[in-house]
């Protein structure tokens, strides 16, 4: 009779502990907690008018926007703009300046929006052809050697603005933008570097006046904040990488 009784207690032992989860409950040391740890970013942006922002205010140019843009993530998150660039430079300036300033190579983030002067200054055509590679080379070098961190950005095209209305010239400097974008669209493909582009957003500059600046030559902040839109994702993608 003891062995039926404790038979009996052993089986409904067996159901109390089989009807209980098997599960082991998950230790707090592999429980992550949110991110709170502050990351640093580096970001470069390389070119001339369209890059320093020219007739916009400093918040407002668009290596700026794409800071802030960046920075609204995730708020734990920081980024250092550095800017090399002035109205004014051709290819063989953004060169020079670099070489001059000779800025650390372990950027995260590098931006390349080069070659509406070459085409303004009539320099010869071959020049870019020669250049345009060799700046792309150096800002692989200055994104810590990643060509990966890089973004070319394409050239605006100012014949869609009073400025480029007024030259009489708006078909030749058009024809002139697309044949720069074409070569550094052809040889950023070719080498797998991300291109980006924004043309198409300048040239709606005389049926939307407000794309373009005060000066009525350049972009305007809202014409700036249509760039990043198309940059951000991309660098944010870079960043995560």
């Amino acid at each position: 009779m003891k062995n039926q009784l404790q038979i009996i207690v052993a089986f409904f032992l067996f159901l109390l502990v089989a009807g209980c989860s098997t599960e082991s409950p998950v230790p707090s040391s592999t429980i992550i907690p949110p991110q709170t740890q502050t990351k640093s970013y580096t970001y470069l942006a390389l070119g001339d008018s369209y890059t320093i922002g020219q007739s916009v205010c400093e918040t407002c140019r668009f290596p700026a926007q794409l800071s802030k843009s960046l920075g609204n993530l995730n708020s734990n998150n920081t980024y250092s703009l550095k800017i090399i660039a002035q109205t004014g430079w051709t290819t063989t300036n953004l060169i020079s300046a670099i070489n001059t300033q000779n800025p650390t190579s372990n950027y995260d983030l590098v931006t390349l929006l080069i070659g509406v002067n070459n085409q303004y200054q009539n320099k010869p055509f071959s020049l870019y052809e020669k250049e345009f590679p060799e700046l792309v080379n150096k800002a692989i070098a200055l994104a810590k050697g990643d060509k990966t961190n890089v973004i070319v950005v394409s050239i605006p095209d100012y014949a869609y603005t009073p400025f480029g209305q007024a030259s009489g010239n708006q078909t030749t400097i058009s024809t002139a933008i697309d044949q720069y974008n074409t070569f550094a669209k052809k040889y950023c493909d070719d080498n797998t570097i991300l291109f980006i582009n924004i043309t198409d957003i300048t040239r709606q500059g005389l049926t939307n006046k407000n794309l373009v600046a005060q000066d009525g030559l350049h972009p305007s902040e809202l014409a700036y904040s249509l760039f990043v839109e198309r940059i951000v994702p991309k660098a944010v993608t870079i960043l995560l990488n």
